[in-house]
């Protein structure tokens, strides 16, 4: 995360670097990324940068916390969700929801896309813990008897982030198609695991 001095920047200056690490983080695989273009688009000098962030992972994850929570907020605006629907109806709304919000956002959007094809150490760690929070929705629905205990949550939510990253490859921004193959491959896997 960024250090104490980029804080103390104005706001304009923070959003200009925060552009400039979208542009680059939107267009190249975090590992392909250079700290030299996101000082040149950001108009400041490389010593700078360094006060500011201890490296190109540093930035990297400020820009995804950022964007996070800008979805997340918008997200909470968009969709009430009811924190007792199971897993799969919670997947299907955030889905929908986020897949709504990227069209406002293709450049964070294409962040993520790139994302998906890195396999780099920091992008693979940082892809795995974004993993946690729908293990632990599976694990909550197996303790509440939705899904049968004996299900391995790590192999259900690998399924459904393949489905879900399958779909949009496939299908793109057609939300109609997206949906209609989202729904349908969630539909098979929950019939296939839940106790009811």
């Amino acid at each position: 995360m960024p250090k104490e001095t980029f804080y103390n920047l104005s706001e304009d200056k923070k959003q200009k670097i925060f552009d400039a690490a979208v542009q680059e983080f939107s267009t190249k695989r975090f590992s392909e990324a250079s700290i030299n273009q996101i000082i040149k688009f950001a108009g400041i000098p490389r010593g700078s940068f360094y006060q500011y962030f201890t490296d190109k992972e540093d930035i990297y994850s400020y820009v995804w916390e950022e964007i996070t929570r800008e979805k997340r907020a918008v997200l909470r605006h968009k969709e009430t969700l009811d924190p007792d629907i199971d897993f799969f109806e919670a997947l299907i709304q955030s889905t929908k929801a986020t897949f709504e919000w990227s069209k406002l956002k293709p450049q964070y959007n294409q962040i993520s896309v790139l994302m998906e094809i890195d396999n780099s150490e920091f992008i693979t760690k940082l892809r795995d813990s974004l993993l946690e929070d729908l293990r632990g929705m599976v694990e909550r629905d197996k303790e509440r008897g939705l899904v049968k205990p004996e299900t391995d949550a790590d192999l259900v939510v690998d399924m459904i982030y393949t489905l879900i990253w399958k779909q949009l490859f496939m299908n793109g921004m057609n939300e109609d198609m997206f949906s209609k193959k989202l729904n349908n491959g969630i539909k098979i896997i929950k019939e296939g695991i839940t106790s009811i």
